[in-house]
């Protein structure tokens, strides 16, 4: 026999399911321009962290899903050519990754259509729905 679920397992549950839920979508979104969820994430940040770029420890403590082989992931941007990465004059241990010009291409291209995606994916949801979710979500993770 099933013990009963609390109202905590229920939403841990719903949560999970949510997450795959989203997951797929991303992944299907992302297959048409040949990378992965992480890797536009990656790309991302490095959008905006401008030309002096980041090291790789702090792209990696700026990704949304956390992710350990990094480092793996800015092998295959290198690549692809979307990334590059400059050994810091400064400091021999500090690599810092930058995006090209090509990943900025790539970005650009993406940018209507992850737009697109993530309407699709909150569609259900009003404004103030949108703001009591995004609230209660960072609250979760307090």
């Amino acid at each position: 026999m099933q013990a009963k679920r609390t109202i905590e397992d229920e939403a841990v549950i719903t949560l999970l399911k949510t997450i795959d839920h989203v997951n797929r979508i991303t992944t299907e979104a992302m297959e048409p321009f040949g990378i992965t969820s992480a890797q536009y994430n990656v790309l991302r940040i490095l959008r905006g962290a401008g030309n002096e770029g980041l090291p790789t420890l702090e792209l990696a403590d700026r990704m949304v899903v956390h992710s350990p082989g990094i480092t793996r992931m800015i092998d295959r941007l290198e690549k692809k050519k979307l990334v590059r990465r400059i050994r810091s004059k400064k400091d021999r241990r500090v690599v810092n990754c930058m995006i090209t010009e090509k990943g900025l291409k790539l970005l650009s291209q993406m940018d209507q259509p992850v737009s697109e995606m993530n309407k699709k994916i909150v569609q259900n949801l009003d404004s103030k729905q949108l703001d009591q979710l995004v609230t209660l979500l960072d609250r979760m993770r307090e």
